[in-house]
């Protein structure tokens, strides 16, 4: 792939990490980060709506697909980057946000990347006296958010996000 003159080697991963909004949006502003989309995973319900994802009956996380070029950021430093934005020993809940849609996960699409997933797990598990709750499986489904959702925090600046992203 070529993006502006430039090889790409593409590759993708999917976060979850309480309300999509701020998980998107702190994602969109690393460099190699090349695209962000906010969508619903792992769930059971085919094509859940935003109203359906919130009754919490659906299964699915509000997540954020990243598709980064790992020629400039690999997937260690994503993850790295990642656990600093949850409490990854919080079971559904980031912020105040409460539910199972709000759960914390890493969903792969490579299986080749698990290895550095699970090394990234134990690393973070050293920081904290009780268990990492965060979900590590394979993506099983992912369905975009409607298209409201998209981008939201760079179409409402002044919208929610549980995520200081003055810090970042």
């Amino acid at each position: 792939m070529y993006l502006e003159g430039k090889s790409v080697t593409m590759k993708e991963i999917v976060f979850a990490g309480g309300c999509f909004w701020g998980v998107e949006e702190y994602f969109s502003r690393i460099p190699g980060v090349v695209e962000t989309r906010v969508g619903y995973a792992n769930g059971h319900t085919a094509d859940p709506t935003y109203e359906e994802v919130c009754t919490g009956r659906t299964g699915h996380a509000e997540s954020c697909l990243v598709q980064y070029d790992e020629n400039i950021i690999s997937l260690e430093e994503l993850l790295k980057k990642y656990w600093l934005i949850v409490d990854p020993t919080i079971k559904d809940r980031q912020g105040p946000d409460i539910g199972n849609q709000y759960r914390t996960g890493i969903y792969y699409l490579d299986e080749a990347d698990l290895p550095a997933i699970r090394e990234s797990v134990n690393n973070e598990q050293k920081k904290y006296g009780k268990p990492i709750v965060t979900e590590i499986k394979p993506l099983d489904c992912f369905y975009p958010a409607e298209e409201y959702h998209q981008k939201y925090l760079k179409k409402n600046p002044d919208g929610y996000c549980h995520i200081d992203l003055s810090k970042f």
